[in-house]
Parts: C-alpha cells; sequence; structure tokens
C-alpha cells in the first residue's frame, strides 16, 4: 500500500473512469469531420487530444490535488510541474494521433501513476476498439467496454514463450534496420502489429511475447502500458542496458531510451 489518502481500489475506479470519459470525448470528434494541427515538435494534434487532456487533468485535479500531473500536450506548451517529485500522473490523451488521423483505430488513452520512478498503476484504452487494459499492484486485467461502461473483465498474465519460437511485436513492413538486426537475434517464429500503447497490452495478455522498440518515445507514450504489463508478470528493460526503463529523466527531456518490453523470460 502506499501513504497516499486514497485507496488503491478508489485510484483503479478513477483512472478508469477517466479514461472512459476521455475515450468518449474522442470517439466524438473522430465520428466527424475534424482538423489536424503539427506542433513545435512535427507531431500532428487534435481537438481530440486537447479535449481528453482536460478532461483527465480535471478529474485528476479534483481526485489528488496534491499530486502533479506530467501530459503530453501541457509539456509541449512548456506547463512542466516543478518540482515534479517522486510521486507523478503520467498524461497521454491520444496516443497514436497519426492512427487516429488516419481511422485504424489503433488510439489509445493513457494514465499511469508513478512513484520513484517506477509506473505502479496504468490504465491504456482503445475506444474504437471498446477495450480497456489496467495494471496494478494487484495485478492486470483487460475490460470488455459496452457504452463506455466496462461490461465484462479477465486477469491478463504473459505467457511463457512457446517452444516454436516467440511472437514480436513489430511492423512487417516498415520495420527499421536496427530492430530487424535485433530481431535476428531471436527465436521468432510469427509477428504481429499494433498501434499506440497496444504493443504493451499485447504482450501482456499473452498474445505477443517480446516488443522491441529502438524509435524515440516519451515517458507519456509508454507509462501506462509498462505498468500494465509489469502487473501481468513482463519487463521493460532499456537496451542494451538490460536495467528497468523508468521515469522521471528531466535531464533527457522525458524521453526514453531505446526498450525491450518482455513477457515471461
Amino acid at each position: 500500500m502506499s501513504d497516499h489518502h486514497f485507496t488503491d481500489e478508489a485510484l483503479t475506479e478513477t483512472l478508469c473512469a477517466l479514461a472512459l470519459k476521455a475515450g468518449a470525448a474522442a470517439m466524438e470528434v473522430y465520428a466527424r469531420d475534424f482538423e489536424t494541427q503539427t506542433k513545435a515538435d512535427a507531431s500532428p494534434v487534435t481537438e481530440a487530444d486537447e479535449l481528453g487532456e482536460k478532461i483527465i487533468l480535471d478529474g485528476l485535479a479534483a481526485f489528488a490535488p496534491e499530486i502533479p500531473v506530467l501530459a503530453e500536450e501541457s509539456a509541449s506548451a512548456g506547463k512542466i510541474p516543478d518540482p515534479l517529485g517522486d510521486v507523478f500522473f503520467l498524461v497521454d490523451p491520444l496516443d497514436g494521433t497519426k492512427e487516429f488521423v488516419k481511422k485504424t483505430g489503433e488510439f489509445t488513452v493513457n494514465i499511469a501513476l508513478i512513484e520513484h520512478g517506477r509506473p505502479v498503476f496504468g490504465v491504456v484504452y482503445a475506444p474504437a476498439a471498446n477495450r480497456l487494459y489496467f495494471g496494478g499492484r494487484d495485478g492486470a486485467w483487460k475490460g470488455e467496454v459496452t457504452d463506455y461502461v466496462i461490461s465484462a473483465r479477465d486477469i491478463i498474465r504473459v505467457r511463457t514463450a512457446p517452444e516454436e519460437g516467440l511472437v514480436a511485436v513489430a511492423s512487417r513492413s516498415h520495420r527499421s534496420p536496427e530492430t530487424d538486426a535485433y530481431l535476428e537475434t531471436l527465436k521468432v517464429s510469427d509477428f504481429t502489429a499494433a498501434g499506440s500503447s497496444l504493443k504493451f497490452c499485447l504482450v501482456a495478455e499473452g498474445a505477443a511475447d517480446v516488443y522491441p522498440r529502438f524509435g524515440r518515445t516519451m515517458e507519456w507514450d509508454t507509462g501506462a502500458g509498462q505498468a500494465v504489463l509489469e502487473a501481468a508478470g513482463g519487463r521493460v528493460l532499456t537496451h542494451p542496458e538490460g536495467e528497468p526503463l523508468t521515469y522521471g529523466k528531466k535531464a533527457r527531456g522525458f524521453d526514453n531510451p531505446h526498450f525491450i518490453a518482455w513477457g515471461a523470460r
């Protein structure tokens, strides 16, 4: 248990409710024509990103006003809590904005609680797929969502890799040379693809075994997915150092080193 004023159960309920609410707002935008703008880092941003972040920030401020929040759109505007401290929320209101714009459905709402560098709670909600993943101190589960309400949920765990080889989460057609070179060092029998933080969730639910990431990511891209995967028994290790991927890396501008997400090993 943490020393927060709230219980783990209350935190779970709040994070899931905020993700569902932000996801509903995103789907309203998704269903109509919308404008896409370009941020200073050349990444796209939509009305759904901004609406979702406001919903989540308002909800977290009401639930735990003492805990700072590092959120993608706020950070892009230069609004970074100082000091951030050892305990903070990480928010990506719409991970996979490119997928959102292309209307592939593979975008997610992500909220995580970081304690002393480690993601200890996280929710990843894919509203277009009606799926929600959650990870916390008591394990991980996958929920089916009906009309923005969790209608059923099942415990998920990473799997022991099959003898015939690993299933890797990586694009079949757009893998980087570095990713290909790394995968050649493993016994890989098949590939599966997914957008946004759903890659972590595929490993967490035992649909895949390894997810190598050699491109740039930010802490808000990975915190919730890592929380789900680690709660399901997996690990996320920096590459090539093999150290746990940690959070609050202000000196790096809150970006991540290369990493490998693993199921059971």
